[in-house]
């Protein structure tokens, strides 16, 4: 049965109207603070439970549940925090003490969640993971505020973020208040260890996933899953010396497509784009800035979302912009800090600038540069925070942008100060959300 209003070949949406009718909780997740892939309720993909047995087609099987958490500590002494130089310094990623799992069962639901040692993963190489990418994660950071506290920046939209994430690539759904539990129990005994108060103004990044584990070779959705969660340190990425430059992506290379995935956080989105982001960093570039379409329009600045400030033609009113590309077609990432900074550059620039979401071209960026009205650029998402953008090279053209805060533009600088008050407590902020440390 085709759903009312709704073509026949629209598959995945209509998939996900049945999984949630089997699931009606998960709705809310989906649709509560999260316009990316769920517009009117409608998200593609596929969500735990199943209905043989339980009346009116609604899954009676154990949904994943914080408040059951079995907790192994691991031995305190074994292993000293080191600095951060050092922990980032090295080819492997340095985590803390603890990690949390679940595992899934499509006919058992979800598991006890554990925090236990931090140690490797057991899976069977026939796991659907391994050979068919049913892979998704969220990336997110732990705060050590300048007043001593522990914060966590807007878990909520992230944990919204990785059900529809799960759900669009066939992997179990989840409460998204539950897995940001979860995340904050993880913190709540890691966190004192690992960010010490003694080290205000450091992080550690977040790492929940969920991989199919099902070890059955066949295209089909994975019948077993694993959620973990890891901590650990990351190098700090939003201020390279003479700021982020650019390359546009080669003419046969695209990183996402309207139609596809490239709104959910799913590990399909990144290999493919690591080729042209080697040989663009062989050039002396960062990151690739990714253009789509015969138009070229402006999409992501690597894995992060990508903003310009510009002055609009005398004919439309010279006036002062914000812009970035939209959210209505599915192409980019919801980014929390993307969705951030638009929502604090309408509350605290609206007297200075337009905030626009909207199809812009390279050639418009192109043009606003040779007109000199092109302001400042910057990219933004959780590894590169806000980062100041310095030049772009598009095939022959150079675009030198202007930084006239030194290293930085000088709404960029406004906005990063802002958001960096709100995550290290400078500023007390419901976007702030405290952790409850264990005392140690």
């Amino acid at each position: 049965m085709v759903s009312q209003g709704r073509a026949p070949e629209d598959l995945t949406a209509s998939a996900m109207e049945h999984k949630i009718a089997e699931q009606p909780s998960l709705a809310n997740g989906i649709t509560n603070g999260h316009t990316n892939g769920a517009t009117n309720g409608h998200t593609n993909g596929h969500a735990n439970g199943t209905t043989n047995g339980h009346a009116n087609g609604i899954s009676a099987l154990p949904a994943l549940d914080a408040s059951k958490l079995t907790i192994t500590r691991a031995d305190p002494t074994a292993r000293a925090v080191p600095d951060e130089a050092t922990a980032c310094s090295g080819n492997e990623t340095i985590c803390t003490d603890h990690m949390i799992t679940a595992t899934w069962k499509a006919g058992a639901g979800w598991s006890t969640p554990e925090l236990k040692p931090y140690g490797p993963l057991s899976l069977m190489p026939t796991a659907s993971v391994l050979h068919y990418a049913t892979e998704c994660f969220e990336g997110l950071k732990a705060y050590r505020g300048h007043d001593g506290a522990l914060r966590l920046f807007r878990p909520d939209l992230n944990a919204k973020r990785m059900l529809m994430s799960t759900l669009r690539i066939s992997l179990p759904g989840f409460e998204p208040a539950e897995l940001e539990k979860l995340i904050l129990a993880l913190m709540a005994i890691d966190g004192p260890k690992w960010l010490p108060t003694s080290r205000p103004g450091s992080y550690l990044y977040l790492r929940p996933a969920v991989i199919g584990t099902q070890p059955q070779l066949g295209v089909q959705a994975p019948k077993e899953a694993l959620l973990f969660i890891t901590a650990s340190f990351m190098p700090r990425m939003d201020l390279p010396v003479g700021g982020m430059k650019l390359h546009t992506n080669p003419e046969d290379m695209i990183r996402a497509w309207v139609g596809g995935f490239g709104y959910a956080k799913v590990g399909a989105n990144y290999g493919p784009s690591l080729l042209a982001t080697q040989e663009a960093r062989q050039r002396g570039f960062g990151q690739i800035l990714w253009l789509y379409g015969p138009e070229g329009f402006c999409t992501e600045a690597g894995a992060s979302n990508f903003f310009v400030v510009w002055r609009t033609k005398e004919s439309e009113g010279a006036k002062l912009q914000l812009v970035t590309a939209p959210l209505d077609d599915k192409l980019i990432l919801d980014g929390v800090t993307r969705r951030s900074v638009v929502q604090l550059a309408r509350e605290r620039l609206q007297n200075e600038l337009e905030v626009v979401e909207r199809k812009y071209t390279i050639d418009e960026v192109l043009e606003a540069d040779r007109e000199g009205r092109l302001v400042e650029a910057f990219a933004a998402g959780t590894a590169f925070f806000v980062c100041p953008v310095s030049q772009i090279r598009h095939r022959d053209q150079d675009v030198h942008i202007p930084m006239i805060k030194g290293e930085s533009g000088q709404y960029t600088a406004k906005i990063k100060g802002w958001m960096s008050d709100i995550m290290y407590g400078n500023e007390q902020h419901p976007w702030g959300v405290v952790v409850n440390e264990e005392k140690q």
